[in-house]
């Protein structure tokens, strides 16, 4: 067993710095120890984004994909409730240097799907053309 499953077999291990206490700099992954059979490799190893996440906040990560992102599933596993896990994958969301609901598509106003209905209809009965229909969704037609 690899020291990189220690923390989900319930080993203690440190969290992986996000700088050096002395200079500031992204430290560099260049070890990695088996305790079962103590071998040591050495070489620079890519960690990614995950990596730099807290014990926590990869057990919640592990939860998450194990319970297939369905907070009704987690809440009766961790016994949390639906805020608190919201705020925990926040908390995720932020720690991997995103912001939460950052990519979330701007909900259409409804006359716009109204209209995007309307000009899709008539596109589809053959009462106007593709060029008619993109000029009327663009603003420039009727």
């Amino acid at each position: 067993m690899c020291a990189l499953n220690f923390a989900s077999r319930g080993w203690p291990m440190n969290d992986l710095p996000k700088t050096c206490p002395i200079c500031g700099e992204t430290p560099i992954v260049t070890r990695v120890w088996c305790r079962a059979c103590d071998t040591t490799i050495e070489g620079r190893f890519a960690v990614g984004a995950l990596a730099g996440l807290k014990s926590e906040q990869l057990r919640f990560v592990e939860t998450f994909v194990r319970c297939e992102g369905k907070f009704t599933r987690m809440e009766v596993e961790l016994g949390l409730s639906y805020p608190t896990l919201r705020n925990r994958l926040h908390e995720v969301i932020r720690a991997l240097g995103y912001e939460p609901g950052g990519e979330e598509p701007a909900e259409e106003p409804v006359a716009d799907a109204e209209l995007r209905r309307i000009v899709l209809t008539e596109l589809e009965e053959g009462s106007i053309d593709a060029t008619e229909a993109l000029k009327r969704l663009s603003g420039n037609g009727e």
